[in-house]
């Protein structure tokens, strides 16, 4: 269903629509969703006050789980942690940012509903992307949430909003143990053996500047990689959900970063 603003797209829960002609053509909105998605490090989480009910909005490190799905790591001293366990319900703002007006740059707002998670997968993604976070995960008010997304609202710029269903931008797993399993051998056999190849990733894929690149996490649809506090993305081709394919994918990948130097 067409929206009453130009740029703007509703479509039924988990149906992408046809694009919009009114919008550029180069606009995907699934593909920079979820670039917003996993590499933004910190954003702007908004709960329910548990007293007045009114909005309160305050900032959070963000990290993803193999699907896709937000993480937090949040103190029960903290205003917004009691304000979810009284209703979890919440949205979270992530944006690029970067110079000149803010407004310029894309943002993805999330509408969520906050589940604790005490997985070890959990946490193990969650101090990849936020290493700092590991002086105070140990403490024992300290909880890790998944903010499960159900609707997604994209502003990437004018003429380049879309609202929808934010599974869209997820990437669901038929069988999560065995893809953690997956990632954990995955991430640490590029670290230890492959750190040339990972460093072409991030300059000559992903535009980034040189430094100890080092992967961080993997999922179904692309490698996530940082270096101190920058963050790159490197997107699969296709959904890679096994060895094999996920091995000869980074491969290529890598013949693909030798040939643009």
């Amino acid at each position: 269903m067409m929206a009453e603003n130009p740029g703007e797209t509703r479509p039924e829960p988990g149906i992408l629509p046809a694009r919009d002609p009114r919008q550029p053509a180069d606009f995907d909105p699934v593909a920079l969703g979820r670039t917003l998605l996993r590499t933004i490090r910190a954003g702007a989480l908004g709960t329910l006050d548990r007293a007045s009910g009114m909005p309160f909005v305050s900032l959070t490190n963000v990290a993803t789980d193999l699907d896709g799905v937000p993480l937090i790591l949040i103190s029960g001293l903290a205003a917004h942690t009691g304000n979810l366990g009284a209703d979890p319900r919440c949205s979270l703002l992530l944006a690029g940012g970067g110079k000149g007006d803010p407004l310029a740059h894309p943002r993805l707002t999330l509408q969520c509903r906050a589940m604790r998670a005490e997985d070890p997968v959990v946490r193990r993604r969650f101090l990849a992307r936020q290493p700092k976070a590991k002086l105070y995960a140990e403490l024992p008010d300290f909880t890790f949430f998944r903010l499960v997304p159900e609707t997604m609202h994209l502003n990437g710029g004018f003429a380049r909003a879309f609202d929808g269903d934010a599974g869209l931008i997820l990437s669901p797993l038929a069988d999560r143990s065995a893809f953690a399993e997956l990632e954990a051998e995955a991430v640490a056999h590029l670290n230890a053996d492959h750190a040339e190849a990972l460093a072409l990733y991030a300059t000559r894929l992903c535009g980034m500047p040189p430094g100890a690149w080092r992967a961080s996490g993997l999922d179904p649809h692309g490698l996530d990689l940082v270096a101190g506090d920058r963050v790159a993305r490197l997107d699969f081709p296709d959904r890679l959900d096994d060895p094999a394919s996920l091995r000869l994918a980074l491969k290529r990948l890598a013949e693909k970063a030798r040939q643009t130097m």
